[in-house]
């Protein structure tokens, strides 16, 4: 990419930084810049913030970090240091010290930061490369699919702990928080002194018509009948899968079971369509082809799916309306919606692996069977 836009080094400023480092940020940027520079050639160098000192000691130490030339700035009064407000001095020298100054810099996001880097210089040039590192981030390397593989094993394993936890009367909150405590025991006996993040919560009944719950769930109770949408979404070593099923509280009415039969279908022809070649849009397109015939397209409320891997929420979030065509070993979520205002919704979320077989990374299961809990 560097070479394809002649640039002598790009500089990476924003939160998705800590991933071409293997080392996770642990500042908010906007609060606290970091700088890491990725030269075309020689080493990668940063300048972080002193904050981070011990925490990037601790990745040093277990080796995890590719990061290993890196001066710290300090938000505090002391003598002798780097301070918060020669932050883009700081950067400014560390480049001119590497050979680069008059270079030209692509980066990522934060465009006044590079001015000063550059007006401090005193030359160079600066180019955007936001849109080339998201493209750079749609294919996944192998390595990355197999944590992705490990994620969704202990996300299906979790599935497995909902069916022994739904009941009626058990407060909604209270079960996310059992949930999130096995999840958190469970990681630490598979993946012992590595990073396993967890995002759990569950939508019931009603309140499950907005995807992302009625903005007032302290106090709530499974009721009877309820239909319940959780989502489960790991994020193992700095990749993410998700995992949504729909889970009843006993026997689902006729009006639930064909909502509930519709979104599976759309869930599996969503699966089917992320074939390399196919474009993007092609995802949703299947999804809602199945929802509409259905009679349900009113109840739509967002796309299909959009881009998995360093985040939940990856590149490309334009799925609906985007016509490139799909390339083999990118990952998206498959998780068409029907939304019934006083019945609830309908999600049936999986992440798969675009192949000429797609591979559905989350394997629990999604038959109305299954997802019965009497």
């Amino acid at each position: 990419m560097m070479n394809r836009k002649n640039l002598d080094a790009v500089i990476l400023f924003g939160a998705d930084s800590e991933f071409y480092t293997n080392w996770i940020v642990d500042v908010a940027v906007w609060e606290r810049p970091v700088a890491v520079v990725v030269p075309k050639e020689g080493e990668i160098f940063a300048v972080l913030h002193s904050l981070s000192t011990n925490h990037f000691r601790f990745a040093t130490e277990r080796k995890s970090s590719w990061l290993k030339d890196v001066e710290f700035y300090y938000e505090h009064q002391r003598e002798g240091v780097r301070l918060y407000n020669g932050f883009h001095d700081h950067v400014a020298d560390r480049l001119r010290a590497k050979g680069l100054d008059g270079a030209r810099f692509g980066y990522d996001s934060a465009a006044p930061h590079m001015q000063k880097i550059i007006a401090s210089l005193g030359s160079g040039q600066m180019a955007p490369v936001e849109n080339d590192l998201r493209m750079l981030r749609w294919v996944k390397h192998p390595e990355e699919i197999m944590l992705m593989r490990e994620a969704a094993d202990i996300s299906d394993w979790l599935q497995g702990r909902y069916r022994e936890n739904i009941r009626a009367g058990r407060l909604m909150q209270e079960l996310d928080l059992e949930m999130t405590r096995q999840a958190v025991e469970e990681s630490a006996r598979r993946f012992p002194e590595q990073n396993c993040e967890w995002r759990i919560y569950t939508l019931r009944g009603p309140h499950s018509a907005s995807p992302h719950g009625n903005g007032a769930q302290t106090g709530a109770r499974i009721e009877e009948g309820d239909g319940l949408v959780n989502i489960i979404i790991p994020r193992l070593n700095g990749v993410t899968v998700e995992n949504e099923r729909i889970w009843f509280c006993g026997r689902p009415t006729a009006e639930q079971k064909k909502a509930f039969g519709v979104a599976l279908a759309a869930n599996e022809a969503a699966i089917d369509a992320m074939r390399p070649g196919n474009p993007v849009c092609e995802i949703d397109l299947a999804a809602r082809r199945v929802i509409e015939a259905a009679g349900y397209g009113e109840n739509i409320l967002h796309r299909t799916g959009h881009g998995v891997g360093m985040r939940g929420h990856e590149y490309p979030a334009d799925t609906a309306f985007n016509t490139r065509p799909l390339q083999a070993n990118e990952v998206y979520s498959a998780e068409p919606g029907i939304y019934i205002w006083g019945v609830g919704g309908f999600r049936v979320d999986d992440t798969v692996v675009v192949g000429e077989t797609p591979e559905v990374l989350t394997k629990a299961p999604k038959d109305l069977e299954s997802q019965t809990v009497c």
